[in-house]
């Protein structure tokens, strides 16, 4: 929780310690990224994965006003097992997910602070579930493909760019993970 605390604090402060790395029509952007917690798996579990994810995304159109909004992709993983044992009887239960989004975002360049990328944006996203279970009387199942859903999110993010290509992210919403952390490369 304090590593958690101190994340959101420094996102926070980003745009004071900054030094503008405008987000512009034609730039290309891959991420990778690691989330904080999630409404996926969030109930007691023996172990689990965190939350993965990769996106790319690429300035289409220039607005109106002082921003671009862009186009991408988002694929992002989490896993999670339960296992039960007592002196009797065990079982053992796994969840994969994979949403699969097409995203678009509104880059705001209306501030005056260098290096900083500032978006928000919406994201149409499909979830991939595979279950499986297995259990000390040779009971199983695998590879069920189960409760497979479309869904909606939103989100908003920042980038800061150390170098002019490289930066680090985080981003804010409902997708495999409520905080997303990681580093971006401006193609």
């Amino acid at each position: 929780m304090k590593k958690c605390s101190i994340t959101l604090i420094l996102i926070c402060l980003m745009p004071i310690l900054a030094f503008a790395q405008e987000f512009e029509k034609g730039d290309k952007v891959i991420s990778l990224g690691i989330g904080l917690g999630s409404s996926i798996g969030s109930f007691n579990t023996s172990s689990q994965i965190p939350a993965l994810s990769a996106q790319y995304e690429q300035g289409v159109w220039e607005t109106g006003g002082p921003g671009v909004i862009s186009l991408g992709g988002y694929i992002g993983y989490k896993a999670f097992t339960y296992d039960y044992s007592s002196s009797s009887y065990s079982y053992e239960q796994k969840w994969d997910y994979i949403l699969l989004g097409v995203r678009s975002a509104y880059h705001w360049n209306g501030h005056n602070v260098d290096n900083l990328d500032l978006y928000g944006g919406l994201m149409l996203g499909y979830y991939l579930l595979n279950y499986s279970y297995s259990d000390s009387n040779g009971s199983s199942t695998g590879g069920d493909n189960y409760s497979n859903t479309a869904g909606l999110s939103i989100y908003l993010g920042s980038r800061y760019y150390f170098s002019q290509n490289l930066a680090a992210f985080a981003e804010a919403g409902y997708g495999v993970a409520y905080l997303n952390i990681g580093v971006a490369l401006k193609l």
